[in-house]
């Protein structure tokens, strides 16, 4: 049987959207199985969610003792609530804390099917989630615990439910109450998560639909009312316990101190200019590459179609805001992606791609591939010394197997086999990426290596051999804050030599060694060195030596018990 003609038949009904989700727990599951905590952001959503447990408090979000006053809550909720369901908060396992952000994969891949089946058909659709799901950036957020796979999650479903309104309202097929009620959902999952992005989206491409067709009158049917009222009974509660509980300040810090500097300056560093967006998409959308050119055309070429014109207004208003916007970090316009392929799809139905299109999208998915290969190899050279270089290896030809099969396909004019073919091969070389190569350069895991060095020594928190908190000096990456717990204390040598004469375990970067030793002596105690854990810092791009120091008098990892 054709491939096409499979696609159509494996597509139809609730399965297109099925198996779109499918392909994205196939791509996002090693990653989230097999990384370490990374850091910075992930390991504060993480901590943040643990402490939500461990105290009991399921308003105000902290870090150690420090309010996390930039998102709304609905992130930390559903990690709290994946940890309680499948693990426990004592254990710090990050797999846990990372479900949600799968579970928003798997719903923006299964809402792009659903909304592109109306009108793409069931083999179209289908590929249109499906490779939104197998995308780099998509699978990549995925294994994170953090908010954008969440928020891509609500805002594809929102946005097809939306589009499904839209064609109804164009004479296309009828749309029920519920697709009204899954447009109201996934804005207020997008709310609780990160504010203002989602209603953003959807406002963005409202506007430019009214002005590009000068019609309004369908609007009035989207369920305003009940709509707004719905939302308005799920985050007004927690708005207003937070806006009690922080006496205001949650609001000061999220818009004035992390929202509005975004928008009018490069914050922390992560300023880029106008395009930055546009130059990464090639390498953000593999192993769909090879068909963007044809996604391109088909957007211009197509554009009086209701749902390419649906595409566009979801697309094109919001990457200009992002563009324009000063900070940009790379996982920005995800909540984008839906509509980009969507477009693809539309231009694998037909006429086929062209031929500038083609070897245009050829030239892409080589270079891409050919950026993707060498990652892995010189991340195993310049950060472990080599360590870990057969995977890198493998992986790297995978990635090039991927981008040489879309390339071979699409030049013959098999688009279709262009997608599955390449993304086949790309979905194992991700998997692979993340799941075994990256996790193999152990330079890169300093907390984790740290961490277990701890508890090699018998002298981790969580054994209770050796009373805690743990003092660390020199080193304050928020991985280590979560493997250790909670009361894991950011000091400097002095606050770790005191950590010694009460008889609890230091971690002591080695730059503050002489410090440290010079404390003791003075505090009149003496430690002994137990282990150490050495690596990469990525965070501040510096080799640091962590060492681990215990009480003289502290029995040994053979004499506990």
């Amino acid at each position: 049987m054709d491939i096409a003609a499979l696609l159509e038949r494996i597509g139809r009904g609730w399965r297109g959207p099925v198996l779109a989700a499918l392909v994205a727990l196939a791509a996002g599951l090693p990653g989230l199985i097999a990384l370490p905590p990374l850091d910075r952001d992930e390991s504060r959503f993480a901590q943040a969610s643990a402490q939500m447990l461990e105290a009991g408090d399921f308003v105000s979000p902290k870090f150690q003792d420090t309010p996390r006053f930039k998102k709304p809550v609905g992130i930390y909720w559903l990690q709290a609530a994946s940890v309680a369901i499948l693990s426990h908060v004592e254990d710090r396992r990050i797999w846990a804390y990372r479900v949600p952000s799968i579970l928003g994969a798997m719903l923006a891949a299964a809402g792009s099917a659903w909304g592109a089946a109306r009108v793409l058909g069931p083999g179209a659709s289908l590929l249109a989630g499906a490779m939104l799901g197998a995308s780099f950036l998509l699978s990549a957020e995925a294994s994170i615990a953090a908010t954008d796979g969440v928020l891509a999650g609500g805002v594809t479903l929102a946005m097809a439910a939306l589009g499904r309104l839209y064609l109804a309202a164009r004479g296309g097929p009828a749309a029920s109450r519920r697709v009204k009620v899954l447009f109201w959902t996934g804005m207020a999952i997008s709310i609780l998560v990160k504010g203002p992005i989602g209603p953003m989206v959807a406002a963005l491409a409202l506007i430019a639909l009214c002005l590009w067709e000068r019609r309004v009158r369908w609007l009035a049917d989207l369920g305003w009312g009940w709509g707004l009222i719905a939302i308005l009974a799920l985050v007004g509660p927690w708005a207003l316990a937070i806006t009690v509980a922080s006496d205001g300040a949650f609001w000061g810090a999220s818009l004035g101190g992390d929202l509005a500097p975004k928008l009018l300056s490069g914050q922390d560093g992560h300023g880029e200019p106008p395009g930055f967006y546009t130059m990464l998409a090639p390498l953000l959308l593999f192993p769909a590459t090879v068909l963007l050119p044809a996604g391109v055309v088909a957007g211009w070429k197509m554009r009086a179609e209701p749902a390419v014109r649906f595409a566009l207004s979801w697309l094109i208003p919001g990457w200009i805001v992002f563009e324009i916007a000063p900070t940009k970090l790379i996982h920005y316009p995800l909540p984008l992606f839906g509509a980009v392929f969507w477009l693809i799809a539309r231009g694998l139905v037909e006429p086929p791609p062209g031929r500038i299109a083609r070897w245009t999208g050829v030239v892409l998915t080589m270079l891409v591939s050919a950026a993707f290969a060498a990652a892995g190899p010189l991340a195993a050279a310049k950060v472990s010394a080599g360590e870990g270089m057969a995977w890198a290896a493998v992986t790297a030809l995978l990635y090039i197997a991927a981008g040489a099969a879309g390339a071979w396909f699409i030049i013959r004019s098999q688009a279709v086999r262009a997608v599955v073919a390449g993304g086949a091969l790309a979905l194992l070389a991700h998997g692979l990426l993340l799941g075994v190569a990256a996790p193999s350069l152990r330079a890169l895991w300093l907390s984790s290596r740290a961490a277990k060095a701890l508890a090699a020594a018998g002298a981790s928190p969580q054994q209770g051999v050796i009373p805690g908190p743990v003092t660390v000096a020199g080193y304050e990456e928020p991985s280590l804050v979560f493997l250790l717990g909670t009361g894991t204390e950011l000091g400097d040598a002095s606050a770790a030599a005191d950590a010694i004469a009460e008889g609890r375990p230091a971690i002591v970067e080695a730059r503050q060694t002489p410090a440290f030793q010079a404390a003791l002596v003075a505090d009149g105690v003496k430690a002994r060195r137990a282990g150490e854990g050495a690596g990469l810092d990525y965070s501040n791009n510096q080799h640091d030596v962590l060492q681990i120091f215990l009480p003289a008098s502290a029995p040994t990892s053979e004499s506990k018990p």
